[in-house]
């Protein structure tokens, strides 16, 4: 009976709180009543992001940034470059991480690839932008500022066909016990060059390999001009000689190059090149490097040049526009002209010029390479002349695409017809096939630079150095032989680096820096890079190509200043691909506001 009563009691008690929390009718239609205050958010959309997995930590940085801001991010993620270009190609994404280092050192190089229409890696298609670009190439530095920072405006503010993400710093590691770490250059711009190195102990030269790694395995292609990417970048300007180089800081040279001296005519449409008679063509046989006996001389350089020019040379040709400002390439063999013609910005002729610094001056020009006798004074001048005043022509000469191919051997191997080119059938110079171990393996390759490749597979490839390429002078290759590992993952690249199964590690991650630090073995090199990340929007045949206001709203959802602080501000803002070389003011700050705005505008145009 107690116990009965003390639960009816608990039960009054607990319906009397109850009580005491209950709504009235009224005060739940105030409570569910809008309130003219509060904005109703942007519907959300969806976006899918394509980038290979080694921009894993930039690919989750930017999927929180974008979610944060009302985005639902679909990753597509792909295990290396030919993949990801293949997904691209195929138009399976809306933004995709894209990288581009101007390995030239001039704003051009920056815009005309990726951004006017018809470039060799351009999905865009804006009259505006194109002019922009072709007025930017004509000016000097104090004239061109403003024309980038205007192209900017267009490529960046106005319709976001990009979205900047940051700069890198340029580093590699080197084991400092293996290596003489004086010999190992860090340039800017131009790929690491491997003829200077040398081992610490200077006796292992000619009979240990230096071992390099790089993460991609399949070369596009070894023929020059059919290949901008990481995977033969290095490869390439080591293997081909050029009319002109890059100094560590971006300056034109002629050292490690061709010519002995070059200059520009009055008017910067005209440009001279004389030749040197110490460089000959390498080939392989069973396996070993060759000095072929053949010098690579004029008709090379013109071959070279008339083929880089003219997209429709080769089928696939990858760096087509980087030298269309070419008109001609031709040889001067009437000595009188070149003490007719006056050098730009100065008093003296073009012959003055060429004669500066040379051993033995020019007293007589040759047609036949094979009789040039730079000891005599018998040289070779070619003579390159632009479609318009283009003093930026230098630097693209010194690009891995300008390399000097042999006219004879590429003619004997390129037999097919370019307009029905066959991949399956027709086996075209370069071809990685013909130098992967195999039963395709048949290596015609020719190369004018300090090394050639001899062969490859799925671990490595090994190179050799050319026998003929500068015997006896301070640019002979010092290492005989170089293997090129291929170690697709960073963190491995580094564990065998401080393991010493590799020598240098090029490119190192910023987030590894602390490791090479701590290790008292290795030496960390680091520059500011002409290399900048981004985001690349589809423009062909999704939701992003049609609409600025939803590229905006992806623009402004990134916070750089984020990324900055992940990478340990070893990262530098960007604006666009010309930021390393040209400031123009231009900042990102991402805006959550705007981003709202614009995904509201999107979502309204619907």
């Amino acid at each position: 009976m107690k116990k009965r009563t003390l639960v009816a009691l608990l039960l009054i008690l607990v319906l009397v709180i109850s009580g005491c929390n209950v709504k009235t009718k009224t005060e739940s239609q105030e409570e569910n009543k809008p309130s003219d205050t509060t904005e109703t958010a942007p519907k959300s959309v969806d976006i899918e992001l394509l980038a290979m997995s080694s921009s894993e930590n930039d690919v989750n940085i930017i999927r929180d940034q974008l979610t944060k801001n009302g985005f639902n991010v679909k990753l597509n993620l792909q295990p290396d470059y030919g993949s990801f270009k293949s997904q691209q190609d195929a138009g399976n994404y809306d933004i995709a991480v894209s990288s581009w280092t101007t390995v030239t050192g001039n704003p051009d190089y920056a815009v005309r690839s990726l951004f006017k229409t018809g470039g060799d890696y351009s999905i865009l298609a804006d009259q505006e932008i194109d002019k922009l670009i072709d007025q930017a190439a004509t000016q000097t530095p104090d004239e061109y500022k403003e024309t980038y920072k205007q192209l900017e405006d267009r490529l960046v503010t106005d319709q976001a066909y990009i979205a900047p993400l940051y700069i890198s710093l340029k580093s590699q590691a080197v084991n400092k016990n293996i290596l003489n770490v004086d010999t190992v250059r860090l340039s800017k711009s131009r790929a690491l060059a491997w003829e200077p190195i040398e081992f610490k102990d200077s006796s292992k030269n000619s009979k240990d390999p230096l071992i390099l790694t790089q993460a991609a395995s399949v070369l596009t292609s070894l023929d020059p001009i059919k290949g901008n990417d990481g995977s033969i970048n290095q490869i390439n300007t080591n293997m081909y000689v050029r009319l002109v180089n890059l100094t560590d800081d971006d300056q034109l040279t002629p050292d490690g190059s061709l010519s002995r001296n070059f200059t520009i005519a009055d008017g910067n449409s005209e440009y001279y090149f004389v030749l040197r008679d110490d460089i000959n063509f390498a080939k392989i046989e069973n396996k070993k490097a060759v000095d072929t006996g053949e010098r690579v001389g004029a008709d090379d350089v013109i071959f070279s040049l008339d083929r880089a020019k003219n997209k429709d040379s080769v089928p696939d040709h990858r760096t087509y526009s980087l030298h269309e400002h070419i008109k001609q390439a031709e040889l001067v063999t009437d000595l009188s002209a070149l003490e007719s013609v006056k050098q730009s910005g100065g008093s003296g002729t073009v012959l003055e010029a060429l004669n500066k610094g040379l051993d033995s001056d020019i007293k007589e020009l040759v047609s036949d390479k094979t009789q040039a006798n730079n000891g005599a004074g018998k040289y070779q001048v070619v003579k390159v002349t632009t479609t318009e005043p283009f003093p930026q022509v230098l630097n693209y000469l010194a690009h891995q695409s300008a390399g000097i191919v042999s006219k004879k051997q590429v003619e004997s191997i390129n037999t097919y017809d370019v307009a029905s080119f066959d991949v399956n059938k027709d086996i075209p110079y370069g071809d990685q096939n013909t130098v992967t171990e195999g039963a395709s393996y048949n290596n015609t390759l020719y190369t004018s630079g300090p090394y050639i490749l001899s062969y490859k597979n799925d671990y490595e490839g090994v190179f050799l150095k050319n026998p003929g390429y500068r015997k006896g002078s301070d640019f002979a290759p010092k290492i005989d032989q170089v293997n090129m590992r291929f170690i697709a993952d960073a963190d491995s690249a580094l564990s065998a680096l401080r393991s010493s199964e590799i020598h240098l590690y090029y490119g190192v991650p910023e987030t590894k820096y602390d490791i090479i630090q701590s290790d008292s073995k290795l030496q960390l090199q680091s520059i500011p890079s002409n290399a900048v990340s981004y985001l690349l929007f589809n423009t062909a045949n999704r939701e992003v190509s049609k609409s600025s206001d939803l590229r905006k709203a992806v623009l402004y959802s990134i916070n750089q200043d984020e990324i900055l602080q992940f990478y340990k501000n070893n990262k530098i803002k960007a604006y666009s691909t010309v930021s390393p070389l040209v400031q123009t003011g231009n900042e990102l700050k991402a805006d959550p506001a705007k981003v709202k705005e614009f995904l509201s505008k999107y979502n309204a145009s619907k």
